[in-house]
């Protein structure tokens, strides 16, 4: 399909900086199969939901990614995107045609890391030195990554530590977050399980490759990124469980959708996996594992939107979008939210 069939205008005050605090505050958008749009919010969900569906949360933890130093007297920053090794990590360099394999680049803090070979995705390879473990060495030089959308706009600062996890974070290893899940509040839980919600959690660890624009002009010659995903064989055995009961099982976030359907079967079971994924869903693709999802509002022309779009059709998410532009919601990592039930 052509790329620009994906294309929309959104201007730039609807992007969010900041997330809604309280974060269940946030607007929510509900698209039906019916093609109704309603306008709510996420405190909304116990009502909007039914008794027996399950919610299925990311539990992949954000690491502080981005870091800035020196390569002689040159400055280079570095976003990890993909661990290869205890010590080594895929980065995408900025200023990388000052960097050659074999280089040392000192990101201050007593925290250096040699350069190695570049990568097909158009990164390098970065063995950090020395004995500590890398989360230390990161959590005293790194800052966390905010999408480049938001970083062009403001400075990181100590309030994104919290503001850009989620309160499921538990594996450390995303350098982006499941932004669909910041929504969520103890609150928010306690009152769904009171309507009879469940909730269950799977690991991708989201790279930085979600950020990377679609450079084709059709799909068909798109490379999608590769994530690293978990599902254990209890959680795959609860959600099977759930689902042959007549349950809906609701992915929170693209990325929670993304691991479940490459882990589904032909027959629509989950099953247990640990591996890479390159999943790349566009209209056309027959879902297997998920009957709904909730997410925030994605780029234009991005893979994310394509996937909506298969979800709920291209026609119907263009207009939701619309709506959703001209009533004011608030787009991306940090923006509003929309529950889609096909």
């Amino acid at each position: 399909m052509r790329v620009d069939l994906f294309d929309f205008d959104l201007p730039p005050e609807n992007i969010a900086l900041r997330p809604a605090s309280p974060r269940d505050s946030a607007r929510l958008l509900l698209v039906s199969g019916d093609a109704s749009l309603r306008d709510h919010c996420v405190r909304d969900l116990p009502s909007l939901l039914r008794a027996g569906d399950v919610l299925v949360f990311n539990d992949t933890k954000v690491i502080p990614a981005q870091l800035e130093g020196m390569r002689g007297q040159a400055k280079v920053g570095a976003t990890l995107h993909k661990r290869l090794g205890l010590r080594q990590w895929q980065a995408f360099l900025r200023n990388a045609k000052r960097v050659r394999e074999g280089d040392r680049i000192d990101f201050g803090g007593g925290v250096t890391a040699i350069a190695g070979p570049r990568d097909d995705e158009g990164g390098v390879t970065l063995t950090f030195e020395g004995e500590e473990p890398v989360e230390l060495l990161l959590e005293r030089a790194g800052r966390m990554p905010l999408p480049p959308y938001i970083a062009s706009k403001r400075p990181t600062d100590a309030r994104d530590r919290s503001d850009y996890q989620t309160m499921f974070a538990r594996e450390d290893g995303a350098v982006a977050a499941p932004t669909a899940a910041l929504h969520f509040t103890p609150e928010l839980m306690a009152a769904l399980a009171d309507a009879g919600v469940a909730s269950e959690t799977l690991t991708l660890h989201v790279g930085a490759g979600t950020f990377l624009p679609v450079k084709a002009d059709d799909t068909d010659d798109h490379r999608m990124h590769a994530e690293w995903g978990r599902i254990d064989q209890a959680t795959a055995d609860r959600l099977n469980a759930a689902r042959q009961k007549g349950c809906r099982l609701i992915a929170v976030g693209t990325t929670s959708l993304r691991l479940l359907e490459s882990a589904c079967d032909a027959d629509g079971l989950v099953r247990p996996f640990a591996d890479e994924t390159r999943i790349f869903i566009t209209p056309g693709y027959r879902f297997r594992a998920i009957d709904g999802l909730m997410t925030n509002f994605h780029l234009p022309r991005s893979t994310l939107f394509m996937l909506v779009s298969a979800l709920m059709g291209r026609d119907r998410m263009q207009a939701a979008y619309a709506h959703a532009i001209a009533t004011g919601y608030r787009f991306y990592s940090y923006g509003d939210s929309s529950l889609l039930l096909p």
